[in-house]
């Protein structure tokens, strides 16, 4: 079994009496990108400095790489790619000397600079000063995606970029992903989340609330339908039915011939099949005022 690139046992956070992060347990192996995923205060800027050793835990511990995240932060970093969501560039530089001077800082290898540029769409000869702040996006995401580093954390990466240059980022996350390298990125875009996840894990108020298999949750179909009578027997195993007045509602995960065979036969109209997303699911969780215990898909 791969060991985890990164590793967290019940890593607490507290200011005085307030705490802003409760006994997260995570881990992350080589070639795996997670989502890590709340509504703001939720605790999820408070986990990624826990885990750079910007900041100290109060109790657990975190490692990357094998190396403690506060005891061995230099040696950390030399293993990570940051992408802060609310950036501080040198700004008397050129994209390409940023890049070459952390680089150096990290003492690591590097892809090119100038295709991964060209993909980006910008000029790295250009001095920051003389950038716009979609254009400054661009060059952090060439900061962290060009040096060779086993795991990239990312902080709300697709701020301030366009729709071309979103999809574009998602492309080098799988890229970085067949690579692999382990990816850990924060986001309010579910839709992103959604399209490149293996797996989300969600935080409320410093505890972890739910864990989703994206995979398994993409195979997973939801049916809306006007009933014309009663249902004639139980949906397929693997279907959660609901029905109020006319209006039924089946969450499935199983295969589709024998959810078509079932719907063939129950007496329905205005039948409509879509495919499983996340929204729901964030819905159900951050909809409410207390935290849940933390429930992940292979315990349902």
């Amino acid at each position: 079994m791969t060991e985890p690139i990164l590793r967290a046992t019940e890593l607490t956070k507290r200011y005085g009496r307030t705490t802003a992060l409760q006994q997260l347990t995570l881990s992350i192996a080589p070639g795996e990108v997670v989502g890590l995923l709340g509504p703001n205060g939720s605790g999820k800027t408070t986990a990624l400095r826990l885990f750079l050793g910007f900041l100290r835990a109060t109790s657990g511990n975190v490692t990357i790489a094998g190396f403690d995240c506060w005891k061995d932060s230099v040696k950390v970093r030399r293993n990570v790619t940051y992408l802060p969501g609310e950036l501080r560039l040198y700004e008397n530089m050129t994209g390409r000397q940023l890049v070459v001077f952390l680089n150096k800082l990290r003492g690591v290898g590097s892809s090119d600079v100038d295709a991964l540029a060209k993909r980006l769409d910008i000029n790295p000869d250009l001095p920051l000063t003389q950038l716009s702040s979609g254009m400054k996006r661009k060059v952090a995401l060439l900061s962290v995606l060009v040096p060779k580093v086993p795991l990239l954390i990312l902080d709300e990466p697709t701020n301030t970029l366009d729709p071309t240059m979103r999809d574009e980022f998602l492309d080098q996350i799988r890229l970085a992903k067949r690579d692999g390298k382990a990816v850990l990125f924060s986001s309010h875009v579910l839709a992103e989340v959604e399209a490149v996840c293996d797996r989300v894990v969600m935080l409320r108020k410093g505890m972890l609330v739910h864990e989703q298999d994206v995979t398994t949750l993409q195979k997973g179909r939801t049916v809306r339908a006007t009933l014309t009578g009663t249902v004639l027997d139980a949906p397929p195993s693997g279907g959660t039915l609901s029905i109020s007045g006319n209006q039924l509602k089946l969450d499935y995960l199983g295969e589709l011939p024998q959810l078509l065979s079932w719907l063939q036969q129950q007496p329905i109209s205005e039948l409509h099949i879509e495919p499983s997303s996340l929204a729901p699911i964030y819905q159900k969780f951050f909809s409410s005022c207390e935290p849940r215990t933390v429930r992940s898909e292979r315990e349902r």
